[in-house]
């Protein structure tokens, strides 16, 4: 994959042509100071990532992912976290570092970057373990992974795949047993949301496909936790 870093600090440039040297898949091709030069590049080369600084001298990261029509994958680099969440609302952001950050940290940026850029073709056969429900004497199989997210209602739990809703009488608790907490993530009180489905954040709403769900405060912090934010 090729990338550029658009960066006016010339350690933090450094930094990053360290990282990107020790993963062979990655090629960096252009290295910039200033947004209006890597708009001109990418006008006439194919770039897979952009590494982007928020404050450049001529105009802010997201502005410029703004000006870009087709824009590459963006991993954002800065040192003012209170920018992450809201950086989010654009689609086209993957990741968000903070500096200083570690290569472990930087590595996790570039794994989630090629989930999204090189999806499995089958990706539930990554995890097909599966579970039946009985809803109206009725016996569905759900595959784990498929699940967009759990709601709960009263009594009631909704289980949301991208093909189907099944509701029947449980609790969340019970759920918050079934899955693998290194993929599901409570998000609020009454939703379990699967991380690999989240598309973005805006504020306290959480976005899977065409699915807006409510993020609770208290879960918020653990939930930028986990992904990486």
């Amino acid at each position: 994959m090729n990338c550029i870093i658009v960066e006016d600090e010339i350690p933090a440039q450094k930094i990053l042509k360290s990282f990107i040297a020790k993963i062979p898949s990655i090629k960096l091709i252009a290295t910039f100071k200033a947004a209006i030069e890597a708009n001109a590049f990418l006008n006439n080369n194919t770039v897979d990532i952009v590494f982007l600084d928020i404050n450049l001298p001529d105009m802010s990261g997201l502005d410029f992912i703004r000006s870009i029509k087709n824009p590459p994958a963006i991993i954002m680099t800065t040192a003012y976290p209170e920018y992450a969440v809201n950086s989010f609302e654009l689609d086209t952001i993957v990741d968000y570092l903070v500096k200083p950050f570690s290569f472990d940290r930087f590595l996790k940026a570039i794994n989630k970057t090629k989930n999204r850029l090189e999806p499995s073709k089958n990706p539930i056969e990554e995890n097909d373990e599966t579970i039946f429900l009985n809803v109206d004497k009725t016996h569905h199989k759900i595959v784990l992974n498929s699940i967009l997210y759990i709601e709960s209602d009263r009594n009631y739990i909704t289980v949301a795949t991208e093909d189907q809703r099944l509701s029947y009488i449980d609790s969340l608790k019970n759920w918050t047993l079934k899955l693998p907490e290194s993929q599901f993530i409570q998000v609020h009180k009454s939703f379990i949301v699967n991380s690999k489905f989240v598309d973005k954040i805006s504020g306290n709403t959480l976005f899977i496909k065409t699915n807006k769900i409510p993020i609770g405060r208290t879960y918020k912090q653990e939930l930028l936790n986990k992904l990486g934010v």
